[in-house]
């Protein structure tokens, strides 16, 4: 016995070792265990339902089909789906009444015409406009209140008598008054607390506290042009 012959035997034996060690496929032929697809989604749709369950497969009507089209056609589906629910099938024809809509729960009537027909009309919705015309009112602009007490310098009026813009020098300053600017100013909750001070302690002609450097009467950053733009418009 030459090598070669050897060589094939054990090869033989090896692929019939590996077939048997196979696993074996299971046959598929039964399907879903309905006749076609149709008898599946009637037992799918009485499952739904909750309803009892289907004869089994083999009692289903093998009846030959009729002129309307295969096994799978829409009509043929409709009908075996209503004999298996104990039903008859509706045949589309004007002569049916139409469904009747039944609104959901919990939907506002405003999206039901039919109620809001009921409820209101052209000519309601024409008084009710009027009604609210008729209790319009328009309220003219008025003069700003003087502030009175101790309430201290009235800036929206200070903002309103000035003319200059912001940065222009009209007072003298001392150059002294730049060095403690920034610290001085950080005191003051706002610009306007500071452009309050300032005037109370003589401002614009004297700035005692150094919160207006560069003489253009304005503490601290405070910009009098939001004032001035209210009164234009």
């Amino acid at each position: 016995m030459n090598v070669s012959y050897r060589i094939s035997v054990l090869s033989l034996l090896a692929l019939g070792t590996l077939a048997a060690c196979a696993p074996q496929v299971p046959d598929s032929a039964a399907g879903v265990g309905f006749g076609n697809y149709s008898d599946y989604q009637a037992q799918r749709e009485q499952q739904l339902q909750g309803g009892a369950s289907l004869p089994p497969p083999s009692s289903v009507s093998s009846a030959p089909l009729d002129a309307t089209g295969d096994a799978d056609s829409p009509e043929r589906l409709a009908a075996e789906t209503a004999a298996a629910l104990g039903r008859t099938p509706l045949e589309a024809s004007p002569s049916n009444p139409a469904p009747v809509a039944v609104n959901a729960a919990g939907i506002s009537q405003e999206n039901n015409f039919d109620r809001v027909a009921d409820l209101r009309s052209i000519e309601s919705d024409a008084a009710q406009i009027a009604r609210n015309r008729a209790q319009y009112q328009v309220i003219q602009p008025t003069e700003l209140p003087s502030r009175s007490g101790d309430g201290g310098p009235n800036i929206v009026e200070y903002a309103l008598r000035t003319t200059n813009p912001k940065g222009t020098s009209l007072y003298r300053r001392s150059s002294i008054g730049f060095q403690n600017y920034e610290r001085n100013c950080a005191e003051y909750a706002s610009a306007d607390q500071a452009q309050i001070d300032f005037l109370a302690r003589g401002g614009p002609q004297r700035d005692r506290r150094g919160l207006d450097p560069d003489g253009d009467g304005f503490a601290c950053d405070w910009d009098p042009r939001p004032f001035r733009a209210a009164v234009r418009n």
